[in-house]
């Protein structure tokens, strides 16, 4: 499956747009995480724990939004975006969005593996 954040994907052209794709995530932290992240934020740096979470946020609503484009019989998607929100204290949620389409090569490349 093909991801890109522009609205084409160079080499292939678009033959059908299946519409939008997402998926989503809301993760917490352990108080004891915030209390060291606290911590940290009077001496500075990065927070690593914070950082790990994102990261594995970010993976997970990519994952989801790309299953639900193979639900829909796409093999790429195109135009993604991310975008973080507070759904509670201590709780945030990452979004994945995009736009699922099929694709064909134009000349010179391989279709991706679906």
């Amino acid at each position: 499956m093909l991801v890109v954040n522009t609205e084409t994907v160079p080499g292939f052209r678009i033959v059908r747009i299946l519409g939008l794709v997402q998926g989503n995530t809301v993760r917490a932290k352990h108080v004891g995480k915030d209390i060291l992240a606290g911590l940290k934020n009077i001496v500075g740096g990065e927070i690593k724990s914070y950082t790990e979470l994102l990261t594995e946020a970010r993976r997970q609503a990519l994952e989801r939004m790309m299953a639900q484009a193979e639900q829909l019989g796409a093999n790429a998607v195109i135009n993604v975006r991310f975008t973080t929100s507070s759904v509670a204290a201590g709780a945030a949620e990452l979004y994945a969005y995009g736009t699922a389409v099929v694709v064909e090569p134009a000349g010179g490349y391989e279709t991706p593996a679906a």
